[in-house]
């Protein structure tokens, strides 16, 4: 068995640029030459009319196909990431969201995406900004209900995992690796398995975590058995930055490589999920992804 993680790219990148299958295919294939892929919901809104959105899954399956590439799994999105979803105060909203996701799991069942993930919410600011110590047990409760419904569903749309996504806030749910194993203990029972994607720019967030938090080693040495999927990026550990790895920061791709290799995550595929300014040129992007690619797939190899 190969000992090196698969290395594919979550097309974060792509918003507001190659919107469609037929544009971002050919760049992640040819252009990148990556035949991994993590699809992202700031291409297609999972609410749109079902006829369209149906193309829209039936044109990923097909440009996959046709480019060899591999869809592993569809995440939210920024734009739905800004709203509270599942930990909004208004019930309504957390109904609602739950139902967008119900609809995201249908439109990945028909896409062929197994597996469909993110940051599940956010509780609201106090009036006074104060940042209380976690969301409350009652949210909590609420939260894990909702999921084991949403694992119901994933079943029923045919998927066969669900993500969770660790942010460095107080207000989302999880933010420390004691949460995160909490939160698995209590969906070990869900129809659909739920597992963790952890970010390399999550877990060092030195602002909120402290000056040791320079490395992922405690999060992949304490999770390592309910991780099966990472996001890489380029970072200082001061905010979540996701650079690319043409800007200087302290992640250093080897070292990446060789902590993921220690601590049991050989085998869990990486994603490369990075974010630009909607005003810089797209020829830039593409030399910047190039190159930062290559960075990642010398040291992956």
């Amino acid at each position: 068995m190969s000992t090196a993680n698969p290395l594919g790219i979550n097309l974060s990148f792509c918003v507001k640029r190659w919107v469609t299958p037929e544009l971002w295919a050919p760049v992640v294939r040819n252009r990148l030459d990556l035949d991994l892929v993590q699809f992202s919901f700031d291409l297609v809104d999972p609410m749109w009319p079902a006829s369209l959105a149906s193309r829209h899954a039936r044109d990923v399956r097909k440009a996959a196909d046709e480019h060899g590439l591999t869809v592993h799994s569809a995440f939210i999105g920024l734009a739905h990431y800004t709203f509270n979803q599942l930990l909004h105060p208004d019930p309504n909203v957390r109904t609602y969201a739950e139902q967008w996701l119900e609809r995201a799991y249908c439109f990945a069942a028909e896409a062929n995406i197994p597996r469909v993930g993110g940051p599940l919410g956010a509780i609201a600011s106090q009036i006074d900004g104060h940042e209380l110590p976690s969301i409350g047990a009652e949210a909590y409760g609420a939260l894990v209900e909702c999921m084991l419904r949403l694992g119901e569903k994933a079943k029923a749309a045919g998927l066969s995992e669900l993500y969770v996504e660790p942010t460095p806030m107080r207000r989302e749910w999880p933010w420390t690796i004691e949460q995160a194993r909490q939160m698995m203990v209590d969906v070990t029972d869900s129809a659909t398995r739920w597992s963790l994607c952890v970010d390399w720019g999550h877990g060092t967030y030195q602002p909120l975590y402290g000056a040791r938090a320079d490395t992922m080693q405690p999060w992949f040495e304490a999770l390592n058995d309910v991780i099966s999927a990472v996001h890489i990026q380029q970072t200082d550990y001061q905010f979540d930055r996701h650079w690319d790895f043409t800007e200087a920061g302290r992640v250093v791709p080897q070292e990446a490589r060789t902590l993921l290799a220690r601590t049991g995550l050989a085998q869990s595929p990486v994603f490369l999920e990075v974010f630009y300014p909607f005003e810089r040129d797209s020829k830039s992007i593409l030399d910047a992804l190039e190159a930062s690619v290559l960075s990642l797939k010398q040291a992956f190899a």
